[in-house]
């Protein structure tokens, strides 16, 4: 039972889960819904983050098969909008645009899906799951969970004490580990 949780991998799951969320990276983001929206309810974003990644990680490639789309396919795809997604980190152009829409539950959508359980980290949990240990995988969604919170409850310090020069850098940092993920993910799945 304990080979079963590896450090090693646990580690690398959460770095890679950290950096697909890019929960520092939206902390800008998340200071304008705040202000839009009047409050965020970090409690119940933090939840519905955690059951969105493990329910997605358990019946993900089953509706996968139902579509008929193979988990190699569907890394390939999704590798595709990492890379995309880290190109808007590092040059910060925006790609995809934002739903200037913002509806009473805030903190379910769009704070919790899509912008910190989006596509790029769904398709991160199958990829991952082709790769570690199902075990491994739950450690590093639930730790990841657990810094989505904190962040959520303390952005508004974590603003003051970063800086807007800080939290650039932040940013532009997991693009480049993005970056290299979704190249690895690329070639893991693509055979090169």
């Amino acid at each position: 039972m304990l080979d079963i949780f590896d450090p090693r991998q646990i580690l690398s799951v959460t770095m890679i889960l950290f950096a697909i969320i890019d929960i520092l990276g939206t902390i800008p983001i998340i200071i304008d819904l705040r202000q839009r929206a009047g409050h965020i309810e970090s409690e119940k974003a933090a939840f519905t983050v955690l059951v969105l990644m493990i329910v997605f990680l358990f019946v993900g490639e089953e509706l996968l098969k139902i579509i008929g789309l193979d988990i190699s396919s569907f890394a390939i795809a999704g590798s595709l909008v990492i890379f995309i997604i880290a190109m808007e980190m590092i040059l910060g152009i925006k790609f995809f645009k934002e739903d200037d829409h913002i509806p009473a539950t805030v903190s379910i959508v769009p704070l919790a899906f899509p912008l910190i359980a989006g596509a790029g980290t769904m398709t991160t949990l199958l990829s991952l799951k082709s790769q570690y240990a199902t075990a491994n995988i739950i450690v590093g969604i639930t730790l990841n969970t657990v810094i989505v919170y904190v962040v959520l409850k303390n952005v508004k310090l974590l603003e003051q004490l970063l800086g807007k020069t800080g939290l650039g850098v932040l940013r532009k940092a997991f693009g480049i580990i993005l970056l290299a993920i979704a190249i690895k993910l690329f070639r893991s799945n693509s055979g090169l």
